[in-house]
Formats: structure tokens, sequence, C-alpha cells
């Protein structure tokens, strides 16, 4: 993995549409973002980055030996960062929900360990970063054969949702769909056909999911499903079978049926049809970047960008609501 110096921010430059987030989000003053022991190359690599891209201000929390080291191995300064010692990954894990609980901390960013580690200390019921709203993972998803960004959820933190945590799905990747300037996504509901069938639970829910955004339990998006991929992406596949729908075949989000749909249609994405990806948890009180290590540096400062993004936009929407006396 390319760690030179702006190895991610040179990558981004061919896929034009993550890039351009990248530039909206440098335009923003820095986040102050927790960086989870990140003890090896490629996470403090990536948030050193980051920092020196203006997106973020780093507060890296783990054995302070252990990150020293790393950057010593990696040929990296840690001048004038703030480091936080904690004797292991689990403890680096807590006090970044503590930064965040205080008010000094805008977002958490993984590191070198295992994304359960993390989510662990955010879904504590009594210390954590839960709020009334399911957390769950939304892909942003720049495919060269599409003429737009794509956001794919659920594909790493909900296993297989039941209707309302479907909801909560949808009403997460709405936001962050809205944070990146779509100002209406339209929201496909994806099953393996278009009909609803009894044979096909996802079928059920993708409607029931539709009559919720009817009725306001849903907002911010277009909601159409059940649909197929096909006729979620391509106007000409929606057309063949005959649907009418503002969604179909110019979807700006996919909800999968479960983790396991999600996670191999991003992957597919990605290795097969030579797309790049970037990623946030959300529904806790913070943005959470949770890349992984097979991650490219060009997904890490993309990652970081909406993280950037979504933050402020959440700021905004909080201020507005403060001020209708909501």
């Amino acid at each position: 993995m390319d760690m030179s110096p702006n190895a991610g921010w040179l990558a981004l430059a061919k896929y034009p549409r993550l890039a351009a987030l990248a530039e909206r989000a440098r335009d923003l003053p820095p986040v102050c973002a927790a960086v989870v022991h990140p003890c090896d190359v490629a996470s403090l690599g990536g948030a050193l980055e980051a920092r020196d891209l203006g997106m973020i201000e780093p507060v890296l929390i783990g054995p302070r030996r252990k990150i020293q080291a790393t950057a010593e191995a990696a040929g990296l300064s840690l001048d004038g960062l703030a480091i936080e010692d904690a004797p292991h990954s689990h403890a680096a894990a807590e006090r970044a929900v503590e930064l965040v609980r205080a008010g000094s901390a805008q977002a958490i960013m993984k590191g070198s360990l295992h994304t359960d580690e993390v989510m662990g200390a955010i879904v504590r019921d009594e210390f954590g970063l839960k709020t009334e709203r399911r957390i769950s993972h939304v892909f942003v998803i720049d495919a060269p054969l599409y003429p737009k960004l794509i956001l794919v959820s659920d594909a790493a933190v909900n296993i297989a949702p039941d209707l309302l945590a479907k909801r909560d799905i949808a009403q997460n990747a709405i936001d962050l769909a809205r944070a990146i300037g779509v100002e209406r996504p339209k929201v496909a509901i994806l099953s393996a056909v278009e009909t609803v069938t009894p044979k096909i639970p996802s079928t059920l829910e993708a409607a029931a999911l539709c009559k919720m955004a009817e009725r306001g339990q849903i907002a911010g998006g277009v909601l159409d499903g059940p649909l197929a991929f096909d006729n979620a992406i391509s106007r000409d596949a929606a057309a063949a079978k005959g649907i009418v729908s503002d969604v179909a075949g110019e979807a700006d989000v996919l909800i999968a049926p479960d983790l396991e749909a999600g996670n191999i249609l991003a992957k597919q994405l990605v290795f097969l049809a030579g797309a790049e990806d970037a990623g946030l948890v959300l529904g806790a009180r913070c943005p959470v970047i949770v890349t992984s290590r097979a991650d490219s540096p060009a997904a890490r400062i993309a990652s970081v960008a909406l993280a950037q993004l979504y933050a402020y936009w959440a700021e905004r929407q909080a201020a507005a609501k403060l001020a209708a006396g909501e």
C-alpha cells in the first residue's frame, strides 16, 4: 500500500465524484477526530495525511510507545500532535467515547483494532454514544459506469435487520446523502424481484418501508421498493419491466435486504467494477470512520471527508431545530 505523502489525495483523482467531496470538505474547518489505536502504518499514515490536508485535528489514543515506534518505522512525524496514552485497544476505544461525550471530539476514527472493539465502546448502555436511532454503516461509492455517487447500506453492522432496523438504516443513509449534497435522495429498497410476494420476506419489508415514508416515519427522501438491483440503477431495465417510478433507474441509495447482500454488492463494485468507496457508521452521537485494513489510502481520505461533511451538516440541522423550537 502506498503511504507516501498525500497518497490518498493523489489517488482520489481517479474518482472525480469522491474527489469533489474531499475538495468540499477541505473548505470546512477541520473536525477534532479521536483516532483509536493507530498502531499500524495505514491507520496512522491516513490520520496524518488527513491532518496535513486540513480535514481533521487528530487526537491519537493508544499505547504511546507503540504509536511512536510505528511513526518512526514509517518515517512519519508526530510533532505537534496530541497523544493520549492508553494501555490497550479496549481502553483506547473507551477513551475516544469519553472525548466525544465531553464535547472534545466530533468524530471517531478506527485504527488497528477490530471494529467490534470500537463499536462495543460506542453502544454501551450507560457510557456509550447510542441515540434513539439504530446504528448502521453506509458506503458511498464512486462507480465509473454510474452517473453519480451511490450509497449502499447496510453492509457492515446489522446482520439481519428487522423492519424497524431497516427504517433507521434508510434514514441514516438519507441523512448522509443530504449531507453530501443530494437534496432529496432517491432510495431503492432492494430485493430479488420488483413485486411483493410473501415467499420473499424482504419484498414485504420493502413495501412497508415505502408506506412508512409516506406517513413521515422516514423523512427527507423518496423511497420505492421492492426493486431488483437492475431496476434500481438502469432506466432501460426498469422500462423493460414496465416499472413507473421516481426512483427506478435513478437511485441515489440502495438499501440491501441484509448484511451479506450489502457487503457482497459493495465489494463487487470495488473489486470487479473498478469503483472506489468511502464509508461511515452513523446513528451514534458522532460519525465513526471504520476503514478496513484492505482499504486504499484514497478510501481513507474520502471517508474522513464524509465524516467532516456529515458532522457540519448535523450541526446545522441541530441548530435549525433549536431555532424552530423543536
